[in-house]
C-alpha cells in the first residue's frame, strides 16, 4: 500500500467511525494537505458534504446544521491559518453546547517549529473550548488505520458527553497525498447511533425539596434557552402549580395558551410588578436574554435553577438551589403530587443546605397562592398584548418590534426562525406572540454576530423551511456566505433590519460619547440591494410596515435565497419602544 493510499485508509477509518456515531454532514474547504479527509468524507455513503471557500463560514454553516439536527457535524480544513479560522465557531459551539467535530489536516509533526511552509502548532489550537484534543499517529504502517478509528470513537464519546461540545482531531499527513488505488465504497445502509448524554439523576431528596419550595408559593416559571427534549412536562408542571410562564422564543415553550404573550412588557411595568412579585422563580434552561427577566431572577427571594447544558445559567450566583438535571426529569417527578393551593398554607422544613436568605424564607410560613394568581397575570397579559398590537399596528413606518412579531408569525408551521444577536433576539423576546409549530434558533452561546448568515444557511441545509431575522451589520459581517451559497440550491428568507448601523449602542451609555457614531454605531451607507444583485439573490425593500408579511410569503414561495430589507429610522424606533411600554403601563393601571 502506497503512503497516499495509507493516508486515505486512515482518514476513511476515522470518518467511518464518526458516521457510525451519528455524523451525517460535513463541511469542507479546499486544500492540499486535507486531500485524504476530503476524499474520505466525500466518498462516504452516509455523509453529505458541503464545500465552502471560507473556513470560518464553513464552521458556522456546520454549526447551523448541528443546531437544526442535534447531531455531530464535521468540519475539515487544510493546515495552517485555515485551521485557525474555525475558532469563532468553536467558541460558539462550546458555549452553546453543539457537537462539532473539527478535522484539521496537518503537516508531519517533525516540521513543527521549523518554519516549514503552512505549518503552525495545531495541537491544542482551540484550548479549553474543545472537549478533547486528539491526534492520531502519522500514517506509516498498516496498523495505523485502527488507531485512527479509535480516535473517531473517542471524538464521538467526547462530543456527546456532558457537557456536549466540539472536539478537535488534528490529522497529520505526509506526502504523497493523493491515493493510487480507487477508494472502495461501503454499503450505504448504515445504522447511526445518536448518543443522548446523561444528566445527573433527579433523586427522591431533590423531588421532596422541590415540592416543598414550590408548593403553596406565588411563583413564576422562567424558560430560557432550551436545554431539554420533552417540553410538555415543564408546561404541565406550571399548570399544576397555577404559575405563569415567561418563555423566551428559543426555549420553544412560548406556545399558545401556555405562556405569557407580553411577558417582557409586564416585567417592564414597575408598578404592576411591585404588586405581583413572585415568592419563587423556577428558571429552566439558560440565563435570560432580556434585562427585565434578568432583574426578575436577580430579585427573587427564592430562585431555583434547573439546567444541565448551559455554561452558566446563574452567572451572578443568585440561585438558592442549582440542580444540574434535565428540567423535564424534575417536572415528570413532580407531576401528580398534591401541591398546596389557594387557602392551604404550607410550613417549609429547614433543609440546612441553602443560602441564608432562603433559610429565613423556609423558616416561616409562606403565604399561600391567592385564588387567581395566574388569572391575574393572564388578565394583565391579555390587556398588555392587545395594547401592544393596537399601538404598533397604527404606525405605517416599520418598527423593529413589529418586524419581529410579523416575521415570527409568517414562518409556516414546522419551520425554523434563526434570529441574530444584538437587537433582533431582544425584539423577538419582547414582541413575538406565542404560537405553535415554530423552532427558534440563535447563536447565544457567545452572542456574537459573526457567522450568522452561514449559520442560517446551515440550518436551511438541514431541510426545514428556514427564515432568518438579523440586523444590517450582522448581515454585512458575513455577506461572503451569501455570495458563495447563492447558487447552491438552498432556500432561505433573510429579513434584514436596515437601521444604518449598530443601534443597540443607542440603548447603552456609549450613546452620549462624542465619538458614538464613528466608534460604536458605525453607519455603513451600503446599498444592500446592489449587494444582493451582485450575489444573484432575491431582494425586496420594505418601507411600509403592512408590506412586510406579503414580501416574506412571496420570497418563500419563489424559493432560493431572498433578502427582505426593512428600512428603519433608528432614532424614531428608539422613541417608539418607550411609547409601547408607556401604553402598556397605562393599560395596566386599572388592573393592579
Amino acid at each position: 500500500m502506497s503512503l497516499g493510499d495509507l493516508n486515505v485508509a486512515c482518514a476513511r477509518a476515522l470518518v467511518d467511525e464518526l458516521a457510525r456515531g451519528g455524523m451525517a454532514h460535513a463541511c469542507l474547504s479546499p486544500g492540499s494537505r486535507s486531500t485524504a479527509l476530503a476524499l474520505a468524507l466525500e466518498r462516504h455513503p452516509a455523509v453529505q458534504t458541503h464545500v465552502h471557500l471560507d473556513e470560518r463560514s464553513s464552521a458556522f454553516f456546520a454549526l447551523g446544521i448541528s443546531k437544526a439536527t442535534g447531531r455531530p457535524v464535521g468540519v475539515a480544513t487544510t493546515s495552517g491559518t485555515a485551521a485557525a479560522e474555525l475558532l469563532p465557531a468553536v467558541v460558539e459551539a462550546s458555549q452553546s453546547r453543539m457537537p462539532l467535530v473539527l478535522l484539521t489536516a496537518d503537516r508531519p509533526p517533525r516540521l513543527r517549529g521549523t518554519g516549514a511552509n503552512q505549518t503552525i502548532d495545531q495541537a491544542g489550537l482551540f484550548g479549553r473550548y474543545v472537549r478533547e484534543d486528539l491526534e492520531p499517529p502519522l500514517p506509516a504502517t498498516s496498523e495505523h488505520p485502527e488507531r485512527w478509528r479509535d480516535a473517531g470513537r473517542s471524538a464521538i464519546r467526547a462530543a456527546a458527553g456532558l457537557p456536549i461540545g466540539p472536539v478537535h482531531v488534528n490529522c497529520p499527513f505526509d506526502e504523497p497525498l493523493v491515493p493510487t488505488e480507487p477508494l472502495a465504497s461501503k454499503d450505504a445502509d448504515r445504522v447511526h447511533v445518536r448518543q443522548k448524554p446523561s444528566a445527573d439523576l433527579v433523586g427522591p431528596d431533590d423531588v421532596e425539596r422541590a415540592a416543598r419550595a414550590l408548593s403553596g408559593a406565588r411563583g413564576l416559571v422562567v424558560a430560557g434557552g432550551r436545554s431539554w427534549d420533552d417540553l410538555q412536562p415543564v408546561l404541565d408542571l406550571a399548570g399544576s402549580l397555577a404559575w405563569p410562564v415567561v418563555a423566551e422564543p428559543t426555549s420553544l415553550v412560548r406556545v399558545r395558551e401556555r405562556s405569557l404573550a407580553a411577558g417582557q412588557h409586564l416585567l417592564g411595568c414597575a408598578a404592576w410588578l411591585d404588586d405581583h412579585r413572585p415568592d419563587v422563580v423556577l428558571q429552566v434552561g439558560a440565563y435570560p436574554t432580556s434585562r427585565a427577566t434578568q432583574r426578575l431572577v436577580a430579585a427573587a427571594p427564592t430562585l431555583i435553577v434547573v439546567d444541565v447544558h448551559h455554561l452558566e445559567p446563574d452567572p451572578d450566583g443568585r440561585a438558592s438551589w442549582r440542580l444540574r438535571a434535565q428540567p423535564e426529569d424534575l417536572a415528570k417527578a413532580l407531576l401528580g403530587r398534591p401541591f398546596a393551593r389557594d387557602d392551604e398554607p404550607i410550613l417549609f422544613a429547614h433543609t440546612g443546605d441553602v443560602a441564608p436568605r432562603v433559610e429565613e424564607l423556609e423558616a416561616r410560613r409562606i403565604a399561600p397562592a391567592p385564588f387567581g394568581w395566574r388569572a391575574e397575570w393572564q388578565g394583565a397579559d391579555d390587556r398588555a398584548r392587545a395594547t401592544i398590537d393596537r399601538t404598533i399596528d397604527a404606525w405605517d413606518q416599520p418598527f423593529e418590534g413589529r418586524v419581529a412579531r410579523d416575521v415570527a408569525a409568517a414562518v409556516p408551521k414546522g419551520g425554523v426562525l434563526v434570529v441574530g444577536s444584538s437587537m433582533p433576539i431582544r425584539e423577538l423576546d419582547a414582541f413575538m406572540a406565542p404560537r405553535d409549530g415554530l423552532r427558534v434558533l440563535a447563536n447565544r452561546g457567545a452572542s456574537g454576530i459573526d457567522g450568522f448568515v452561514s449559520t442560517a444557511l446551515g440550518v436551511a441545509a438541514a431541510g426545514a423551511p428556514t427564515f432568518a431575522f438579523c440586523g444590517d451589520l450582522t448581515f454585512l459581517y458575513d455577506v461572503g456566505a451569501l455570495i458563495w451559497n447563492a447558487r447552491r440550491g438552498l432556500d432561505l428568507v433573510l429579513v434584514v433590519v436596515n437601521n444604518g448601523g449598530g443601534t443597540i449602542f443607542g440603548y447603552l451609555p456609549q450613546r452620549d460619547l462624542p465619538e458614538f457614531d464613528r466608534l460604536f454605531r458605525t453607519p455603513h451607507g451600503m446599498d444592500l440591494g446592489a449587494i444582493c444583485a451582485a450575489a444573484d439573490v432575491g431582494h425586496a425593500r420594505i418601507e411600509r410596515a403592512d408590506d412586510l408579511s406579503t414580501a416574506v410569503h412571496e420570497a418563500a414561495s419563489a424559493g432560493g435565497i431572498h433578502v427582505v430589507e426593512v428600512m428603519i429610522d433608528a432614532d424614531l424606533d428608539r422613541a417608539r419602544h418607550g411609547e409601547v411600554q408607556d401604553a402598556v403601563d397605562e393599560a395596566l393601571r386599572s388592573v393592579r
